[in-house]
């Protein structure tokens, strides 16, 4: 098989305080989507645009949601819901700001399954979707609970 490309883009102008910018993708989920200083570190409620830890915690929480329905599907448990939230937090240190933690806490509801196993594939699925190996450098933490 060969390697699976996926584009997005990023046109930003003016400087990084007060400059912005908007990001696209080829799929059009993204198109000039804006972004700037503010959304990224002032506007919490992301009226003023995204920001790349935003994204990044939504690829997060789709491909561990992702791996996690196959796991479960794999061993004999096919899920009715997985819902995932990725909390990415960011720290200011002497070098700038850094991505210092990701949380992903997932509620699932699975027929038939203890406790247990599904603990013990949550944990499996964050080890080993392509978003966790990706972002290895950052320390990744798991709740996962059935409902």
């Amino acid at each position: 098989m060969a390697a699976i490309k996926r584009i997005s883009n990023a046109v930003w102008k003016g400087t990084g305080l007060e400059g912005s910018g908007t990001l696209s993708s080829t799929s059009g989920v993204l198109n000039e989507t804006p972004y700037s200083f503010a959304a990224r570190f002032v506007s919490e409620d992301g009226k003023a645009g995204t920001n790349p830890e935003e994204l990044i915690g939504a690829a997060h929480a789709g491909c561990f949601s992702m791996a996690l329905s196959f796991q479960l599907t794999g061993a004999g448990f096919p899920p009715t819901q997985l819902a995932t939230k990725a909390t990415v937090e960011m720290e200011k240190g002497d070098a700038g700001f850094r991505v210092s933690a990701i949380k992903l806490a997932v509620e699932g509801t699975v027929p038939g399954i203890s406790e247990e196993k599904f603990l013990e594939l949550a944990g499996v699925a964050k080890a080993n979707c392509p978003i966790s190996q990706a972002l290895a450098a950052v320390p990744i933490t798991l709740d996962a609970k059935l409902v």
